[in-house]
């Protein structure tokens, strides 16, 4: 089945076994999709993420969630900003603020996928890909 969105689409499985306190979640893979699992393992949203090859198929992105100690999820939120039928850019100086700075900003620039808060000591716009808390 195709998928007009696939970050959407990656968002909502990691939203979903969020909620459903599941250990990993599975999806198809893109270069996208694992550099957005790279920088939530760096912000600490979670555990950790493999890419599995495969001979037969595009390959498949697993991740591994993180919980509190009190079984709530570390992802409080996710939102998708920026969509194929609507496109959302910043400038250098605009870049939003999630929760006064306590949240992460997804951006892709022309130097890849990083936090808006690296994208701010480039000095570096681009699209806003997705909120996170």
């Amino acid at each position: 089945m195709s998928v007009s969105d696939p970050i959407a689409d990656m968002l909502t499985r990691i939203r979903n076994a969020t909620k459903a306190r599941l250990d990993s979640v599975v999806m198809p893979t893109s270069v996208v999709k694992s550099e957005i699992a790279k920088i939530m393992l760096q912000e600490g949203y979670i555990s950790s993420y493999e890419v599995i090859d495969g001979e037969d198929f595009g390959g498949i992105l697993k991740i591994y969630l993180r919980y509190s100690k009190d079984n709530t999820g570390v992802i409080e939120g996710i939102k998708r900003i920026s969509k194929p039928g609507l496109r959302v850019y910043t400038e250098k100086t605009k870049i939003p603020r999630i929760l006064g700075g306590m949240g992460t900003v997804i951006i892709t620039t022309s130097k890849g996928v990083m936090t808006g808060k690296r994208a701010k000591e480039l000095g570096i716009g681009g699209e806003v890909i997705c909120y996170m808390w």
